[in-house]
Parts: structure tokens; C-alpha cells; sequence
């Protein structure tokens, strides 16, 4: 059997096509890239970030890095990152090269395993300074400028822990302080130092189980019931409009919130979401998230300790990527404690447990993924919908893709292919919008056959059929008359007819 140089030419484009890209950043990640469909069931996917750097401090004149916790990156693109273990902050500029540290001499400005820092516009340093408990102020040039210690209130309390861990500052630079073991919310700070208020506590579900033990056991026995606190923030970001990004550790779902001004969840709300892998070991266990990144598109990017992993999603929640895990290979961690990102959309992962900082870049698969976000969270689906279809030419797993074209053609009014779309992204709420208006939609251009065919169905119902079954009774009567037997005279005689 010989093969034409036609045919032969086509298998080695084929064969070519198999190694583009795409294909070749998913072989080269040290971990599996996947997303998951409307059934929580993962699959296979392009990988959106792929492993491009570490920075370990090895030739810095200060020496390396050592239990590092958190970081922050300015708006010039500087790190500024919670070297923990050396009582430190060192700040990088945006090509990695050492400038200075805060922090590391002896004096007031001395800190104590800081594990969070925050950057204001005009370079003021703000240290979340954990084991002094302080938020310690630094000026753009290094030198201590102020403290602020425990703040005295009577909501707080005399016997209040306070271990200050991160901190982020709003435009009117209150300061909003996750301290460690705090279960009553964020803590406001002014500038002054006053206390004003927690913000944003999370709530105690309601249990049926709780509720039962409650009404069958005996007052001392309730005495002795540990009390049920609220889970306690880990980690918290800002956005340009003044949102609180948080993540918390000890709860199945909603993990992630995106807290208005007033402290209300505004991503899940009226909704309970359950974020980072839904069976990552066995059944039992449950994510455990300890940093939040969100860039200026709402894209949230949120740090799993549970499987050291990160999880990327849109402004509205839906899960767009996930990559790293747990391993020695670039591109996995030991322990990892925080992640941030610049301007362009690169990913660092502080790696506590191998005392390093990796940086993740994006890929052209997830480049094309973002933009076609942004117009989708942003309600522009017609703008948007050819994008999606380059995501499906790449990865026809991307479920997400598929809800946006139906979107899409819904706006359009092309309500038979978007109930395609919804049909293949197992949109069940919007295919029965969809179905909806196409049943309208149909009325309306056969209403005059629809109008003629109920009309004649309407005569037969009124006349036909009633006339039918008189014809089929009188008929019925003339086969019973013409069967029925005759029956003879007694005075006639056998042979004869009456």
C-alpha cells in the first residue's frame, strides 16, 4: 500500500499541529492542568501559568531570604517582601535587584518576625510587625518613622491577643489589620491609631446538629460545649474601587469574599460556592486558603495551603485556572505562605519552606482566557464571543466558553443557537430563558399557520368529531340489522319465508 505525497503531506501538518504551544506548555508543567465542569468534575486543560524564576537573596549583600512570609508590589513594579525569619523587609525593584531593607537595625524601627507590608503611592512602608505587636512606619528611604501599637478600646478588650499579620490601607488611610487568632473581624485603624471597629466578621452558619445537642442536653453539660466561634481572616487585598478581597481559613464554602465598603459579601451573595478543589485528598477534607491577590480586573488569584496550590477566578466567581501543588520541582513549593502579582499579570508565590519566591508568567492560552473574561464579567458577551470561540479551537473542555457564546447569541436573539450553546455548558436556568423566548419567537412567525391549524383543529373537535361518531352509530345500527337472525312463523312451513 503506498501513500500519495498528498496524503503525506497532510499527515505531517497534522503531526506538526500536535506540537504548537498549547500542547507544549502543558507537557512542560511539573503539575496537571485542569478546570472543572458544571458537574465538579475535573478536566483536562491548557495550563494558564508556567514556572519562570525564583528569587532566593543568595548574592544580596544582605543575605538570602530566610522563612520569608508575605510580600506587596508597588505600582513602579518594587517588592517589598516579609523576610520573617531575618527581621526584615527587603525591597527589589522590578528587575529583582536589591535596593535596601527596613528594619534590620537596632533602634525603635527594630522588628520582630514581620509577616506582612503594605506600600502607600508616595512609598510609605507599612510593616505588620507580628511579634512586637505594632504596625511599624517606615519613610521611602528606610528610616523608622512611627509605631502603632495595640489600640485601647473597651470592644477590644484588655485580654485581646494582638498579633498583627497583614495589612492593607484605603484611601483615607485607615488601616485594615488581619491579627492572628482575632475571630471578630477585620480590625479599623485611623490614622491617629484610634480603633473603629471590626470589619466584615464572619458569620456562624446554622446546624441542625448544634440545634439538637442544644435541645437534649442539660444546662451543664451546655456549660461545657465549647463555644462555636467565627472563622478568622488569613489574608486580605484591595481593589481600585475600594473592595475587600479576603480569604479564611476553617470554612467548607465561600473561603473567598469580595467585602463591600459596608462589609457585605458581594461575590457570594445569597450563594454558597465551595473554592479550591472539591476532593483534593478524600472527602473530608477542605480547602485552607492563607493569601489573595486581585489584579485590576477583579481576576482573583488565591493561595491553597491545603494542596499548595493556586486558584484563579473571574469577578463573579466562576474558576478560570489552577496550577502548582505540592513537590521539589520549579514550579511546586515546600510550604507556600503568600502570593501577589504586578501589572503585567505575573504570579509570586512566597515559598516559606524552600526560603525562596517563585514567579509564574502567563501563557497565550490564558492571556486569551482574561481578555474574553473581562468582556464577559462586563456584560459586552457580543464582543467577547469571538474570543470564546479561539478558547474552544485551543480547549474544548472550557466549559465557560460555551455559557459565553450562549450568552452571546441570547443578546443576539438567536435563541435556537444559544440553546445549543447552553444545552453543551449545561446551563439549565439560562437554557430555559433561552427555550422561552425561542417558543415566543416561533409563535410569532407561524402564527397564521398556527392560527389556521388551531382553527381546523377547533371544526373538527365541533363538528367532525360529533359527526363522526353519529355516522359510526347509524353505521354501527345497519350492520347489527343486516346480521341480526330472522325469525319464522310457526304456521310457516320449513323451507318457506314469511
Amino acid at each position: 500500500m503506498t501513500i500519495s505525497g498528498k496524503a503525506r503531506f497532510t499527515i505531517a501538518a497534522v503531526l506538526a499541529l500536535s506540537l504548537l504551544v498549547p500542547a507544549s506548555v502543558s507537557a512542560s508543567a511539573p503539575y496537571d492542568s485542569y478546570t472543572y465542569n458544571s458537574s465538579q468534575r475535573d478536566v483536562r486543560s491548557i495550563a494558564g501559568y508556567m514556572y519562570d524564576g525564583s528569587i532566593d537573596g543568595i548574592n544580596w549583600p544582605s543575605g538570602p531570604l530566610n522563612r520569608p512570609e508575605s510580600m506587596f508590589i508597588s505600582e513602579e513594579g518594587n517588592l517589598y517582601i516579609a523576610d520573617s525569619g531575618n527581621n526584615r523587609i527587603v525591597e527589589l525593584d522590578a528587575g529583582h535587584q536589591y535596593l535596601r531593607t527596613y528594619g534590620d537595625t537596632e533602634g525603635e524601627g527594630a522588628l520582630s518576625e514581620p509577616k506582612g507590608v503594605y506600600v502607600k503611592e508616595d512609598g510609605t512602608v507599612y510593616v505588620a510587625d507580628t511579634k512586637n505587636s505594632r504596625i511599624a512606619v517606615f519613610d521611602k528611604d528606610g528610616r523608622f518613622i512611627r509605631d502603632y501599637p495595640k489600640p485601647e478600646s473597651p470592644l477590644i478588650g484588655a485580654t485581646f491577643s494582638y498579633s498583627p499579620s497583614k495589612i492593607v490601607l484605603d484611601k483615607r488611610d485607615y488601616m485594615f489589620v488581619v491579627s492572628d487568632g482575632n475571630t471578630q473581624g477585620l480590625l479599623q485603624i485611623d490614622p491617629k491609631g484610634e480603633f473603629r471597629g471590626f470589619y466584615g466578621a464572619n458569620h456562624v452558619g446554622f446546624s441542625w446538629s448544634r440545634l439538637f445537642v442544644k435541645l437534649i442536653a442539660t444546662e451543664e453539660q451546655r456549660r461545657k460545649l465549647a463555644a462555636i466561634v467565627p472563622a478568622e481572616f488569613s489574608d486580605l487585598d484591595m481593589d481600585e474601587e475600594g473592595f475587600m478581597y479576603t480569604t479564611t481559613i476553617g470554612e467548607e464554602a465561600n473561603q473567598l469574599k469580595r467585602l463591600s465598603p459596608v462589609g457585605v459579601d458581594t461575590l457570594n451573595f445569597g450563594v454558597s460556592r465551595q473554592y479550591g478543589d472539591y476532593f483534593s485528598v478524600g472527602p473530608f477534607t477542605m480547602a485552607s486558603f492563607i493569601g489573595v491577590t486581585v489584579d485590576d480586573d477583579g481576576i482573583i488569584t488565591a493561595l491553597d495551603l491545603q494542596t499548595s496550590k493556586l486558584f484563579q477566578y473571574d469577578k463573579l466567581g466562576n474558576f478560570l485556572f489552577s496550577f502548582g501543588g505540592v513537590g521539589e520541582q520549579n514550579g511546586l513549593f515546600a510550604t507556600p505562605s503568600g502570593v501577589s502579582q504586578n501589572k503585567d499579570g505575573t504570579i509570586y508565590v512566597v515559598d516559606r519552606g524552600r526560603n525562596r519566591i517563585d514567579w509564574f508568567r502567563t501563557t497565550p492560552f490564558a492571556d486569551l482566557v482574561h481578555q474574553a473574561s473581562v468582556l464577559y464579567v462586563d456584560g459586552r458577551y457580543s464582543e467577547a464571543e469571538s474570543l470564546w470561540q479561539e478558547v474552544l479551537k485551543q480547549n474544548a473542555n472550557f466549559e465557560m466558553a460555551y455559557q459565553a457564546i450562549g450568552k452571546s447569541m441570547y443578546k443576539a436573539e438567536r435563541y435556537k443557537e444559544a440553546m445549543d450553546y447552553f444545552k453543551l455548558a449545561r446551563a439549565r436556568h439560562d437554557y430555559s430563558l433561552a427555550f422561552k423566548e425561542y417558543r415566543k419567537e416561533y409563535v410569532r412567525e407561524n402564527f397564521t399557520m398556527l392560527a389556521a391549524g388551531a382553527m381546523l383543529l377547533f371544526a373538527a373537535l365541533r363538528w367532525g368529531v360529533p359527526g363522526a361518531i353519529r355516522f359510526a352509530r347509524r353505521k354501527k345500527t345497519a350492520n347489527a340489522a343486516r346480521t341480526a337472525p330472522v325469525a319464522l312463523s310457526p304456521h310457516a312451513k320449513e323451507g318457506e319465508s314469511i
